[in-house]
């Protein structure tokens, strides 16, 4: 059994046999596959999201532009960014919630160029849509589907993705965002929340997730095995303790855990 999930993974992941860096072996290839639970990244995991970001500002300055023209006519998308780096600053103990950075940055803009904050909900309803119409990667159904039917799957992300408007949140037991725990990966708080939700132990508990910092390198100090997708093969920084797999993308992971 164990030497057949060796040879799986030589063929589907990347294990310390092949880069000196790596400390997967075989006794923990067996304990991969007594995982329960599964957390997973959204953002770049499951769909690129730095051209819906674009897009969704975008959209939303023209918004403004048609509706409350005094704001465009006083900020750039530039100074926009740059008053939202001062929000950041100013509410530092909130900068894991950006629902709320965006309301804020929305209504000081609004402010500023004499509004009333009434037209908050409208415009962040404006951006929201466009950020919520993401392309999933062609592997992504086929995978949650089959994930589903084994393992509890979490959904932890930083960002504030509306899983029923993408239209995939049946495809999950929970989501937890850096918004409900109160903090964004790498804390251990987020980690920890979809843990007790799950209700496996950390030990049978995967993380999956594109980012060596906030997903691998956090979910392995918080006590999770960790998964890093990586899309583009680039190497991995000499700065972190390298994951225990590496799969290109998470239609490999059915097969990794036994059940392709």
């Amino acid at each position: 059994m164990v030497c057949r999930y060796f040879t799986l993974l030589l063929r589907v992941g990347h294990i310390s046999s092949l880069n000196p860096q790596w400390s997967l072996n075989l006794a923990s290839t067996a304990t991969v596959n007594r995982i329960r639970t599964i957390t997973l990244d959204l953002d770049d995991t499951l769909w690129a999201i730095h051209p819906v970001i674009r897009r969704a500002e975008r959209r939303l300055y023209e918004w403004l532009g048609e509706n409350y023209s005094r704001i465009t006519e006083m900020y750039t998308p530039d100074d926009i960014r740059e008053v939202r780096s001062q929000v950041v600053i100013e509410f530092a103990d909130r900068a894991h919630d950006l629902t709320f950075l965006r309301h804020t940055v929305l209504g000081r803009i609004g402010v500023a160029a004499g509004y009333d904050t009434g037209f908050i909900d409208d415009a962040f309803n404006v951006f929201d849509e466009v950020r919520n119409d993401v392309e999933l990667f062609p592997e992504v159904i086929p995978a949650l589907e089959a994930l589903s039917e084994r393992f509890k799957v979490i959904a932890v992300t930083n960002g504030n993705a509306n899983l029923e408007t993408i239209g995939i949140r049946h495809l999950f037991d929970s989501v937890v965002t850096a918004a409900t725990a109160g903090a964004a990966k790498p804390a251990a708080a987020v980690f920890d929340m979809a843990v007790n939700i799950g209700g496996a132990s950390k030990a049978e508990t995967l993380h999956v997730g594109d980012h060596p910092f906030y997903d691998v390198d956090g979910a392995r100090a918080a006590g999770l095995r960790t998964a890093w997708v990586n899309r583009s093969a680039i190497s991995w920084p000499d700065e972190y303790a390298a994951p225990e797999i590496e799969v290109t993308h998470i239609g490999e992971l059915p097969e990794l855990l036994g059940i392709g």
